[in-house]
C-alpha cells in the first residue's frame, strides 16, 4: 500500500488535532469522574491518558532525535514496512476491541492521578503536531526509530507515527467509552 508521504502526514495531523482538541475539554470534567472505573481492574479515563504519556516519554524523544539526525530528502511516497503496518494496523480501534497486554511499567492502573496528566497529554499532542510538520522534510521510510519493547527492532518514521497516533486514537475511543457508562 503506497500513499503519499504529504497525504499520510496530513491525516496524521487532523487526528493529532482530535485528540488535543478532546483532551482539552476533558480538562472542563471533575476529576472524580475522571478517576472512575467500571471495575476494578479497568483503568480510568486518566489511566488511559496517563498510559499514552508513557508511550509518549518515549516516542517524543525518539522521533525528535531520529528527525534532527537525518539527512535524508524527502520522497513523495510511502510504502509501509510488514512489521510497522502490523502493529500500526493493530492498534486502530475496532467495533469489538481485541484487548492487549500492556507492558507492566506502561499500565498505570490504581495510580493516583490528577489533571496534570491530561496537560501532559495535550503538551505531548502539540509536541506531535510539531514532528509531523518536521517530517515533511526527511524520507519517512528511510528514517527509522527505535521501538518501546526493544532497541534492536527499527521501525520506519511513518510507521512509528502512525503506531503512536492509532494507539492514541484507541484509548481516546476507550476514554469515552468510560465516561458514558
Amino acid at each position: 500500500m503506497k500513499t503519499s508521504a504529504s497525504i499520510l502526514l496530513s491525516e496524521l495531523q487532523q487526528r493529532s488535532s482530535q485528540h488535543l482538541e478532546y483532551a482539552q475539554t476533558l480538562l472542563e470534567k471533575a476529576e472524580r469522574e475522571l478517576n472512575f472505573r467500571n471495575s476494578q481492574d479497568s483503568w480510568s479515563s486518566l489511566e488511559c491518558l496517563e498510559h499514552l504519556n508513557r508511550y509518549g516519554n518515549f516516542y517524543i524523544p525518539e522521533i525528535i532525535n531520529r528527525i534532527d539526525g537525518s539527512k535524508i530528502s524527502p520522497k513523495d511516497t510511502f510504502k509501509p514496512g510488514i512489521l510497522g503496518n502490523y502493529f500500526a494496523k493493530s492498534m486502530l480501534p475496532k467495533e469489538n476491541l481485541n484487548k492487549m497486554k500492556t507492558l507492566k511499567i506502561m499500565n498505570p492502573i490504581h495510580s493516583q492521578l490528577n489533571k496534570t496528566v491530561i496537560e501532559k497529554f495535550i503538551s505531548q499532542q502539540k509536541q506531535l503536531l510539531s514532528l509531523l510538520e518536521k517530517a515533511q522534510n526527511i524520507d519517512l521510510e528511510k528514517t527509522k526509530t527505535s521501538i518501546s519493547i526493544s532497541k534492536l527492532i527499527k521501525l520506519k518514521l511513518g510507521d512509528t507515527f502512525r503506531f503512536v497516533i492509532y494507539h492514541n486514537e484507541r484509548h481516546i475511543e476507550q476514554i469515552k467509552r468510560i465516561l458514558t457508562s
